[in-house]
């Protein structure tokens, strides 16, 4: 039976917060903004999911679609290879059609939460473990019996080409009328009734042994996906009054309690209950260091608690946890193809009956008008037949971009499909958010300054006023006075002064701490020139000294611009901060800027930027979204605001912004890939062709070409996934 689900949006990035996503900011620069291969596919009816088993490759995945297609009351069906899931919207019950059209197309279905069946190497393998030992048989007879040997090749290949044929007149009916399996059989049957008995046999040998790599390389590239599920225990441990007990983690629901033992994983996000606890979120994030967690922070599902038993509240609800939406992400990225895959899908579709023609034309031309031998033109048709085959062609862009895409989220990179990372592969210029991108967004002392006092005293005099305050430039002095140890005096009749600071008493003295503007200090001033918030304390009216703040670097800021410069790409800050502010800023980091902006304000820059090129739009704040999607591509900072997030293309999850270069670096990686795929996949076909023409090779060789491109292709996108 299948899974239904209520159709619905998901949200694209909820897997980094562990809060639920809010609605996703409009666009406000047209439709021209984002290409279409950027937006899902709308879905009516109810969602029916299943597993499919048997599928090898990407055309197996097409192969299914196209049956399901034909089923009646179905609105929209898409096969996720990546995941090995059928997905189908329908408005009425569809399940039993459904599974019969895809039964009826020689594959399987299986519902999701159904235990994964194990296939005994000796069954998986009997076919062609058949078809090694007749093809054995049968050459031993040839060398002491021709005529009995070539009879035993004749039947040979009928019991390999049972299957095959079957298969291919199932997908004939399912609308797969030039699958593999149809240009196999045509090729085994021509063959034979030319006398090839020992290559027809041959063909389909090596025809059996080509999908059997294939299957190996396909699951080679879903392991990611594989170990990315393995993540999630399939039962967790509740405590309700202070009794444990052991429930599916299907269970839980958010407020539930549940207790993690000291290298166990989470089966849901939660919010810590103990006072501190380490934890490795590597596995989601790619950083390689524990993670510290105080009470109350939230840690996601899929994290390994290092060094303790820990307790935790349930946040998520069933089938929504980190590693959910993560998944989740990885099936939708399918949907979002790049244009070099759409273009290769659709030059497939045209190209295998116009290589059937061209085959046909190759066989009947000669003899007919030029007096040729007919067998001989017959064979060479047919070997161009198997030459024909687009498996590999059709291969070479998804598995490179799977690849590309798991590669990317190991290392804590999150892409919404092949056409951002296409886009990514383009980008040559960056645009930075400042507050929160470039800088920690929380501001810090940098200087204290004072008159008559120590330094001590001049901020624990300043800490007494600010303390209780919730302004983020309080907060920055109170926390300066604490991790300095100090002893803070009470201070009483504390009233905020609107628009420029502070007073308070403290030991019966009135204490006034005010903007930097608000006063003729000399030395304020020049700070505050130089890019710093300033503030002076006063006591009595007299001046004690001025406190100098600001939002510092992250500290990988340097190197993430630094590696950004070698890679050829120019960067410049897009910021709402003061010109001055800014400049500090910018000038540290050997950045242009633009300060002053306001959201409209960015995007109009955005679009001035991305006149000249490709542009990549970095941000974490709601501010920033419009400017995202008014981007080639947007990329968040995953400790960024939810709108941030769902605006974004792309996602740094390990909120290091030296993961910006790496991304970029494994998006050109990939462009490359594809193109050495399509190389390889054609110019392999190319040197057939004409060695078929020339009557070099043969029909086994042209299956061993074109197994052999299948191959190497896929091998080839699976060293994206050993990179660094």
């Amino acid at each position: 039976m299948s899974t239904p689900e209520t159709s619905k949006k998901v949200p694209q990035f909820s897997a980094l917060k562990l809060t639920p996503a809010q609605p996703e900011a409009p666009c406000c620069c047209d439709s021209a903004c984002k290409t279409e291969a950027l937006t899902p596919q709308t879905e009516s009816g109810k969602r029916y999911s299943w597993v499919v088993n048997g599928m090898d490759c990407a055309a197996c995945a097409r192969k299914v679609e196209n049956a399901v297609k034909q089923v009646q009351g179905v609105n929209h069906v898409q096969v996720l290879f990546a995941t090995e899931k059928l997905l189908v919207s329908a408005d009425s019950d569809v399940t039993s059609r459904v599974e019969a059209a895809v039964v009826n197309a020689g594959y399987s279905l299986r519902s999701e939460s159904a235990p994964v069946v194990q296939t005994s190497f000796l069954r998986e393998n009997l076919p062609l473990i058949t078809l090694i030992v007749l093809m054995a048989l049968s050459w031993t007879l040839e060398q002491f019996n021709h005529p009995l040997g070539n009879l035993a090749f004749i039947a040979t290949t009928l019991v390999g080409l049972y299957p095959i044929a079957r298969q291919a007149l199932r997908l004939m009916k399912s609308g797969s009328w030039f699958a593999i399996e149809t240009l196999m059989s045509v090729a085994a049957i021509g063959a034979l009734f030319i006398g090839a008995t020992a290559e027809a046999a041959m063909v389909l040998l090596l025809f059996l042994v080509g999908e059997r790599l294939e299957g190996w390389a396909a699951s080679r590239a879903r392991k990611g996906v594989s170990a990315l599920m393995a993540l999630r225990p399939e039962t967790a441990t509740q405590v309700v009054n202070h009794e444990r007990k052991t429930v599916a983690i299907n269970s839980l629901r958010p407020g539930d309690v549940i207790e993690v033992a000291a290298g166990g994983r989470l089966p849901a996000d939660g919010a810590l209950l103990n006072a501190m606890a380490s934890f490795d979120e590597s596995a989601l994030t790619g950083e390689s260091i524990p993670v510290e967690r105080k009470t109350g922070e939230r840690v996601p599902a899929g994290a390994t608690s290092v060094d303790r038993l820990v307790q935790l509240t349930v946040l998520s609800e069933p089938g929504d946890s980190a590693i959910d939406r993560i998944l989740k992400l990885i099936e939708e990225a399918e949907e979002r193809r790049a244009p070099v895959e759409r273009f290769i899908d659709r030059f497939s579709r045209i190209y295998t009956p116009a290589i059937m023609l061209v085959a046909l034309l190759v066989a009947l031309i000669p003899p007919l008008f030029f007096g040729a031998p007919w067998q001989a033109w017959i064979y060479k048709g047919l070997t161009l037949l198997l030459i024909g085959c687009p498996c590999a062609l059709v291969i070479s862009t998804p598995a490179a971009i799977t690849s590309g895409l798991a590669a990317a989220a190991r290392h804590g990179a999150l892409i919404k499909g092949g056409a951002a990372l296409e886009q990514l592969s383009q980008v040559q210029h960056v645009a930075f958010d400042k507050t929160g991108t470039l800088t920690v967004g929380k501001p810090q002392v940098t200087g204290i300054y004072p008159q008559e006092s120590s330094e001590n005293e001049l901020l624990a005099l300043a800490a007494a006023v600010e303390q209780g305050s919730t302004h983020p430039l309080a907060q920055a002095i109170v926390r300066e006075a604490q991790s300095r140890g100090l002893t803070i005096p009470a201070a009483t009749a504390q009233r905020a002064l609107p628009g420029s600071g502070i007073e308070a008493e403290v030991e019966g003295k009135k204490v006034v701490i005010i903007a930097a503007g608000g006063t003729p200090d000399a030395q304020a001033q020049a700070l505050e020139e130089a890019g710093q918030t300033v503030v002076v304390v006063l006591q009595d009216g007299v001046t004690k000294g001025v406190l100098a703040l600001r939002d510092t670097l992250r500290e990988d800021a340097k190197q993430a611009v630094a590696a950004l410069h070698q890679m050829g790409i120019q960067g410049v800050i897009l910021t709402g901060d003061n010109p001055r502010a800014a400049a500090a800023i910018a000038d540290e980091l050997g950045l242009a800027y633009r300060a002053g902006l306001l959201p409209a304000d960015k995007v109009r820059a955005v679009a001035k930027l991305k006149e000249d090129a490709p542009l990549a739009m970095v941000g974490d704040g709601i501010n920033d979204a419009p400017a995202m999607k008014a981007a080639t591509l947007g990329i968040a900072m995953g400790s960024g605001t939810d709108v941030a997030l769902e605006a974004a293309d792309a996602a740094l999850t390990h909120n290091r912004l030296t993961g910006l270069a790496q991304m970029i670096a494994l998006a050109r990686a990939t462009r490359a890939n594809i193109r050495q795929n399509v190389a390889i996949a054609l110019g392999l076909k190319a040197i057939f062709l004409v060695t078929t023409l020339l009557g070099i090779t043969g029909l086994w060789l042209a299956v061993l070409a074109d197994t052999g491109a299948t191959v190497l292709v896929t091998a080839n996108a699976l060293r994206l996934l050993r990179r660094r």
